[in-house]
């Protein structure tokens, strides 16, 4: 084991978790200059051959194509912080402890906790759900537009019913590692269980963030989760940062308001990273959802796919 290496893929990942915050504005304004350099040669023959619909549907398309990505990412910032967030911070954090202190601690365990119940209920659930729709939404056009301007069109080389099959067992299996990287956090010994949920909610992070970029390319889920697991130091770092953030709130909500709202930022930066590689023993911290994902596919739609061999490189 290289130390010396293990730090340097560390320290790269983290950089470029943390270069995505900056790139999305230098990305944004790329987009929109090859669009006009695309346009400007055939601007004089479309004005010609086409002097009133052809040029403003033209103009109209490419203007919304160019705003598209930060629109996107504004979006994701409005709703899940401008709305969601702060009508939590505002409820839970202000409303609630200054009623209770004008009332008394008396009146808490009756209409302080039926109005939080009812809040959670009628406001909290529907809006989380919500938010769970758009962001996926939001996050796989981010995605896409990062994508398609860096690399082209994405690699689709199977099936529809693969590709949803692929999409379905990724989804398992990102739930279940959550659940493996909270559960360890409950070993007795309070250092070794932090620092095995810290580890593998930076490799999850990872995953989501790279996810995007490694699906349109065509990379099957054990072919993305085996590179995460070579490349262990790497994807550490990148998901740090991340990683940290999130952990700093005791609210799960507040934790995931702040993921959404970040979350664009870490799409770019997995989509313009080039990870490093290690050559280290893979860590399979994977190895336990996918097996228990497996059994699951077994019992329902049938024998998922062998996991594929550990890639060494991206291509």
């Amino acid at each position: 084991m290289d130390i010396k290496n293990i730090s340097y893929a560390l320290f790269k990942g983290f950089y470029d978790s943390i270069k995505g915050m900056l790139a999305v504005f230098i990305l944004d304004k790329e987009i929109k200059e090859r669009k006009l350099k695309r346009q400007s040669p055939t601007r004089t023959n479309s004005i010609r051959q086409k002097p009133f619909d052809g040029k403003d549907s033209t103009k109209k398309q490419s203007k919304d194509e160019d705003s598209k990505l930060m629109s996107r990412i504004l979006q994701c910032a409005v709703f899940n912080g401008g709305v969601f967030l702060l009508s939590i911070v505002f409820f839970e954090y202000l409303f609630i402890p200054m009623w209770v202190k004008d009332t008394g601690e008396g009146s808490w365990s009756r209409t302080a906790i039926f109005l939080l119940f009812l809040y959670r209920l009628i406001w909290i659930t529907p809006i989380f759900t919500l938010s769970k729709i758009l962001n996926t939404i939001w996050f796989q056009d981010i995605a896409d537009l990062a994508y398609r301007h860096s690399r082209g069109r994405p690699v689709y080389t199977k099936k529809w019913s693969l590709i949803g099959a692929d999409c379905l067992f990724s989804i398992i299996i990102q739930l279940l590692f959550l659940l493996q990287a909270v559960a360890v956090s409950y070993i007795p010994i309070y250092v070794v269980g932090y620092i095995l949920s810290f580890v593998q909610m930076c490799m999850l992070y990872s995953l989501y963030a790279f996810e995007y970029k490694w699906f349109n390319m065509g990379w099957e889920i054990h072919r993305r989760l085996s590179f995460i697991e070579a490349n262990w130091p790497y994807f550490i770092g990148f998901g740090m940062p991340m990683t940290l953030i999130t952990q700093f709130w005791d609210s799960w909500m507040v934790s995931g308001c702040v993921f959404s709202i970040l979350f664009p930022f870490y799409i770019i930066s997995g989509n313009e990273a080039s990870p490093v590689i290690s050559g280290e023993l893979p860590l399979r911290f994977f190895a336990p959802t996918i097996f228990v994902s497996n059994c699951i596919f077994s019992c329902t739609i049938g024998s998922p796919q062998k996991p594929a061999k550990t890639q060494t490189a991206e291509r």
